[in-house]
């Protein structure tokens, strides 16, 4: 055997480190996941494979913040790397500087994958959305604080509702470290009470740099929030999971901040409206006033008054002359009344029968008129009283039936 070319394990496996690192110092590859490990000190281990091979990877902790998603099996994904070759096993994997979804058609079926699960729990159901508080007065953003979603949600407050205190927490919005972070913002605004509502955004991007407001974690904390949340992700094209199980959807940050001042603006457009009309009619009512006043000068005040009066004076006197015209006529009536009354009286009277010719007969023992001829006896003595004077008579003859009536009238 030639030892020229005898090599140690040692040597040969550095030869490939060589060769290999030399060669594949930046590279690309694309495969699917599978055999995804992490591990408890934060490096990434998984395998890529395709029909035809398969090679082992590593991200390590510090290049996680790059990866805007959770790894998981099945995924086809494209790396960024080198290779690196592992001396005590004989091995070489790559390791990725970057991860990135292989297409967005993968990222969509992740996505769709992920929404039919989440849905099925009932997560985005409508009997569990909150409404929105018409009047906030506290209203907490979670979002990166140097972000342009931020700013627009500030701005938009600021020119419609002033008076809403906002209160930022802060959380990065792409990144492996942006779905953790979020859900501990959510479940401290919760624990606090600090708001009335939360409005959850960004600005756009693309579907990569929205995942992480799609993730599971991110959704079921949007879900399980008692204070209300708006989900206003990117711009009105995109969309994210949260959007589904928030209690209102935004097209913008900005739009959310519309809606969440919406009751304000009402309310100030509705005072408005409320003191122009009342402006307005105050003036209609002065211009008629001064419409109404203006033909009364001081010198036209008398005449203008007497015109007035005047008439009414002419009916107040008509009313007179016709109430003292029926009281004269009552008056006239009742004495006319009370002259017949008086003669009916004086007719009926006993002195206005004597004057006639009539005499009352008394009997002289009881003193009482005689009423009939029957209730005397002979020798009663009676007291005879004409007009004038007096007549005793003694009785003689008793005829109690007395003559008829019609012998009397022939007679």
């Amino acid at each position: 055997m030639d030892k020229a070319h005898l090599f140690s394990v040692s040597e040969l496996t550095e030869r490939i480190r060589a060769n290999l690192e030399g060669a594949f110092a930046a590279i690309h590859v694309e495969g699917e996941v599978s055999n995804y490990r992490p591990s408890s000190t934060g490096h990434l281990y998984f395998t890529l494979k395709d029909a035809g091979a398969a090679i082992g990877a590593v991200m390590f902790k510090n290049r996680r913040h790059s990866l805007g998603f959770e790894i998981q099996d099945g995924m086809l994904l494209r790396a960024r790397g080198s290779l690196s070759v592992y001396g005590p096993r004989g091995t070489y994997q790559l390791v990725c500087e970057t991860l990135e979804l292989a297409g967005a058609g993968a990222l969509l079926a992740l996505l769709e994958q992920r929404k039919r699960a989440l849905a099925a729990e009932g997560l985005f159901n409508s009997d569990r959305k909150k409404p929105i508080p018409r009047f906030p007065a506290v209203v907490a953003v979670v979002s990166s604080p140097t972000g342009a979603a931020v700013r627009d949600i500030l701005t938009v407050l600021q020119r419609r509702a002033a008076g809403i205190r906002v209160i930022i927490l802060p959380a990065p919005v792409q990144g492996a470290e942006a779905a953790p972070r979020i859900v501990r913002r959510i479940e401290q605004a919760n624990a606090w009470h600090i708001a009335q509502v939360i409005i959850l955004g960004r600005g756009g991007g693309s579907l990569e740099d929205l995942l992480p407001f799609s993730e599971e974690t991110v959704v079921r904390a949007v879900a399980a929030s008692r204070i209300p949340i708006i989900s206003a992700v990117g711009h009105e094209i995109d969309w994210a999971l949260s959007d589904f199980a928030a209690d209102l959807r935004a097209p913008t940050p900005s739009a959310a901040a519309e809606l969440v001042s919406a009751s304000w603006e009402e309310t100030r457009k509705a005072l408005r409206s409320a003191q122009d009309l009342l402006y307005r009619t105050v003036q209609v009512r002065l211009e008629r006033i001064r419409l109404l006043a203006k033909p009364f000068k001081q010198e036209d005040l008398e005449y203008r008054f007497r015109a007035i009066l005047q008439p009414r004076l002419v009916r107040f006197d008509d009313a007179k002359e016709t109430l003292l015209d029926t009281l004269t006529e009552r008056i006239v009536g009742l004495r006319r009344r009370l002259e017949l009354a008086r003669r009916s009286l004086e007719a009926a009277s006993p002195e206005a029968m004597l004057k006639r010719g009539f005499s009352l007969v008394i009997r002289e023992a009881d003193g009482k008129p005689l009423r009939r001829a029957g209730d005397l006896s002979l020798g009663d003595r009676l007291i005879i009283r004409p007009w004038e004077g007096r007549v005793t008579a003694e009785t003689l003859a008793v005829d109690p039936a007395g003559p008829d009536t019609d012998t009397m009238e022939e007679e």
